[in-house]
């Protein structure tokens, strides 16, 4: 039986944290700020733990229990 591969994507945009949730950044914060107040554009900076309804999707693209 050959070994689950993890989702090269989901690996790069997903990190655990010490309590074993899955964090994630913001979108919109890449391009086309000029128009964005500076405190929408500091609260897209820092990162946001991802909703129950997808954790167990995101779980299995990261290969975790």
């Amino acid at each position: 039986m050959p070994k689950i591969k993890t989702n090269s994507g989901a690996k790069k945009r997903f990190a655990l944290t010490g309590t074993g949730k899955i964090k994630r950044k913001h979108a919109f914060k890449s391009h086309i700020l000029t128009k964005k107040s500076k405190k929408r554009k500091r609260n897209l900076g820092y990162f946001a733990t991802i909703s129950t309804a997808d954790r167990s999707n995101i779980k299995k693209l990261l290969v975790l229990k």
